[in-house]
């Protein structure tokens, strides 16, 4: 009754010709497209990121704002309801919207469409993105080409000047005339000449590349002239000197002017483009490098949230995210931080436990094993392996035990195990899964999971046909259900008698498993680190009991350390993390900060630790021993003003109004650097400075770290022996797509972990039985085996039917 009360109201709000036009895109076919409708046209996922892309992301935004669909009446809804609407028309295709009741048909079009213009708002805009980072990643690869170029001139010339360096020393030591000597090494004439061919191969003093991207202007303007004159940019500033240069180029665009107007405003270009924003008489304006310039800086300013975009749902005002002042004034003596109302007890207490450890370190700095504070240089000696070779023997003589399963049967048997097949309810009536639809499921998940997709899947699976596998994937498989049959296994792990001697389930580490991308995605990132290709990374959590408990997919090129709160905040499982390790990618000082105000235990391994910066609150002077290492003074002002800003931005993550990483890459902006963000960087520094006097102070948290990340690295070695297929290549264009395959992957992961644990317990009891028996080799254990399984499934060969040259199986052709 309430829904159909619901679809009635967005229905009547709608005029006559927004009905028309709702039908037209579920009959019509579009004109680009033969085969599509216009709704499979508007549903196109972008591919790799450029100026045509960028266009065809614009005509389809264009679309659905000529609807005029801002008018109808949604505001009343509850914004998970929206959202489950919007899901729900992502899903349908077109022939099921004709067969519904109109209100619903027009209400779930209307609700879907209004998200698919945010989406197709951010998508625009970080398609920008991708090409401005191109623009200047062209650049240097343009300098490199200069360089490699000029490689054997250059070093002519510096050993040319390495002579008359070495002639000059001479007569300047020996009271020689200058001239005389210069002269003995090179002529006159050919040293002017050798000056000036010098100066014709020489790169700015900085070593920049932005003189060589002149001829690079012309490819963004095959798209910016559409940027803006599409989007719309808003500033929290009054008179933005930014926003009022992007409306002299739009104006330029639009009438056709070619020169930069001598009064624009140029104050907010950084030194950096300034150098060559002005042709040679000094007060013309260079058009190409002025429009680079602003587009360059909308990218920084609307990345951190100071410029936002209407209709957006990425790139809002700053403020738009956080909890407002005067909410987090009526609620703040309810909220779940850690730390104290009041500026003057929290840096109380933080100044308490910094200066004991200092203290403590100074006290005992001699007296530290494998630790060294040589010259102001911090150094630890490696840590020896604290794996015993009898605990490895003893954890094979227990897999030997275990008996050889499929994967397909082992999936079986944890579903009805656990019950973690009831959880993939159908989307569009929450009906659970019957005993048909649970091995539909099975097979599914393993098509995904092990990344041979599911059309292969069914090929190999007598009985199930593509079509039943895709709808499955389609209407069971969605995130919210598949985080749900994650959250059932790790619970059922969890209370597994024998995980409790891996860890109690308070501790877990995160790390990326980087992807190749087999096709043009618009997440798609090069990084020279892990090979020629584009990809992307699978960011998991592990717990110390060996189970996954988040997972998401992140840029390859996105700095790690702004996804660990995610994870830790909004995992829907029974453990209680309190302790988190990460390598050195998963830490900033702002993630220092922010995961103490949060009430976490945040211990990453830091790489280069004697390039580590450690701060003091009091002055480094008052500690002797370790003022070489002490560099740098805590800026408590700074925190003081923000304080209150600092914690209601904490609130807001741990409300769950924003998610850790959008914010924090928002902060982590260079335009953002403002009061805010260092604020919360100092706090950080005094949190890291404090881990860092513990972690060289205590062998055994290093341990633990290392234990921790071992684990990690574990997971992703049994991951990447399941997701073989397409030689371990995603191939799907979407994040959405990419996250259900990696779902699907953790979901194996963790059965296994059940399977091989619950056996494991039974192989433990017979060696109990059967007489000696080393308790403490538990510890040493992990549920993680995979040499029993058959992961490759079973093939049938048929003898009994002889082919010849003349029984050949017929062609398809039809």
């Amino acid at each position: 009754m309430a829904e159909k009360k619901l679809f009635n109201t967005v229905s009547q709000s709608l005029t006559n010709e927004q009905k028309e036009k709702l039908e037209d895109i579920i009959t019509l076919q579009h004109s680009s497209e033969s085969n599509k409708t216009i709704l499979g046209w508007l549903k196109e996922p972008p591919g790799h990121p450029s100026p045509e892309t960028f266009l065809k992301v614009i005509e389809r935004l264009e679309y659905i704002r000529g609807m005029e669909l801002e008018t109808v009446q949604i505001n009343h809804l509850h914004r998970n309801r929206l959202l489950q609407l919007s899901r729900l028309g992502s899903r349908y295709e077109p022939y099921a919207f004709r067969d519904f009741q109109e209100n619903k048909r027009y209400s779930i079009l209307t609700v879907y469409l209004l998200h698919l213009n945010q989406d197709l708002t951010d998508k625009a805009f970080e398609i920008h993105d991708r090409q401005i980072l191109s623009l200047l990643s062209k650049g240097r690869k343009a300098q490199e080409e200069i360089q490699k170029l000029n490689g054997k001139k250059l070093n002519e010339k510096v050993i040319h000047f390495t002579n008359i360096g070495q002639a000059l020393i001479k007569a300047k030591q020996e009271k020689l005339d200058v001239f005389e000597v210069l002269e003995s090494v090179i002529e006159w004439n050919s040293f002017v000449s050798s000056v000036e061919e010098a100066q014709e191969l020489a790169r700015p003093a900085d070593y920049d590349c932005l003189d060589l991207l002149q001829k690079r202007f012309y490819s963004l303007r095959k798209y910016t002239p559409t940027l803006l004159r599409v989007l719309e940019f808003h500033s929290t500033k009054a008179n933005e000197p930014l926003l009022q240069a992007v409306e002299i180029i739009r104006g330029m665009n639009e009438s056709g002017k070619r020169k930069v107007p001598d009064d624009s405003p140029v104050d907010f270009i950084s030194k950096r483009w300034k150098k060559h924003l002005y042709e040679n008489d000094g007060t013309t304006i260079n058009r190409h490098y002025y429009e680079m310039a602003v587009l360059t800086e909308l990218r920084e300013h609307v990345r951190a949230g100071d410029v936002s975009i209407v209709g957006s749902r990425q790139y809002r005002d700053f403020e738009e995210y956080l909890f407002s002042e005067f909410t987090w004034n009526q609620t703040k003596e309810n909220t779940r931080l850690s730390v104290s109302l009041s500026f003057e007890d929290y840096i109380t207490e933080r100044t308490s436990s910094l200066n004991e450890r200092l203290k403590w370190l100074t006290a005992n700095s001699n007296k530290l094993d494998g630790v060294s504070l040589d010259k102001g240089k911090l150094s630890l000696a490696r840590l020896e392996k604290d794996v015993p070779e009898e605990a490895k023997k003893f954890s094979a003589s227990l897999y030997q035990m275990l008996p050889r399963i499929k994967l397909t049967d082992l999936l079986m048997d944890i579903a009805y195990i656990t019950g973690f097949h009831e959880q993939f309810t159908h989307a569009s009536n929450n009906r659970k899964p019957d005993k048909e639809e649970t091995i539909i499921i099975m097979a599914a998940l393993l098509g995904m999971g092990m990344n041979i997709g599911v059309s292969k899947m069914a090929e190999a699976t007598p009985g199930l046909t593509y079509k039943q596998l895709a709808n499955v994937s389609q209407w069971r498989m969605y995130e919210d259900a598949m985080n749900k049959a994650q959250a059932v296994l790790v619970n059922f792990h969890h209370k597994l008698q024998l995980s409790s001697y891996w860890g109690d389930g308070t501790t877990s580490s995160s790390d990326g498993m980087r992807m190749q991308l087999g096709v043009s995605s618009l997440h798609a990132d090069a990084n020279p680190h892990y090979g020629t290709g584009k990809g992307a990374t699978i960011y998991r959590f592990t717990s110390d009991q060996f189970s996954s408990y988040y997972t998401k997919i992140i840029h390859t090129n996105s700095r790690d350390a702004i996804h660990v709160l995610d994870g830790l905040l909004h995992h829907e499982t029974d453990l209680n993390i309190e302790e988190h390790y990460t390598d050195t990618a998963g830490y900033t000082d702002q993630i220092f900060g922010l995961t103490h105000l949060l009430g976490f235990k945040f211990a990453p391994r830091i790489r280069d630790l004697a390039d580590s910066k450690l701060f003091t609150i009091d002055k480094a002077s008052e500690y002797p021993k370790l003022e070489a290492i002490l560099r740098g003074q805590i800026n408590t002002k700074v925190i003081k003003e923000n304080y209150e800003d600092v914690l209601r931005l904490a609130h807001s993550i741990r409300e769950g109004t924003v998610s850790a990483s959008l914010i924090m890459g928002k902060l982590g902006s260079y335009s953002r650097q403002n009061s805010l963000a260092i604020a919360l960087r100092e706090m950080g520094r005094i949190e890291k400075t404090i881990f860092i006097l513990n972690y060289i102070s205590d062998e055994s948290l290093r341990r633990k770290i290392q234990r921790g990340l071992n684990k990690g690295e574990a997971m992703n070695g049994l991951a990447r022996a399941i997701f073989f297929g397409k030689q371990g290549e995603l191939r799907e264009r979407t994040i959405q797509h990419q996250l259900q395959r990696a779902s699907a992957l953790n979901i194996i992961i963790n059965a296994i972990s059940i399977w091989n644990t619950l056996h494991l317990t039974k192989a433990v009891e017979y060696q109990k039985q059967s007489g000696s028996f080393n308790e403490e080799l538990l510890h040493h254990m992990s549920p993680l085996g995979w040499e029993h399984i058959n992961l490759l499934g079973e093939y049938h060969f048929n003898s009994e039917k002889v082919v010849s040259l003349d029984s050949l199986r017929p062609l398809k052709l039809s």
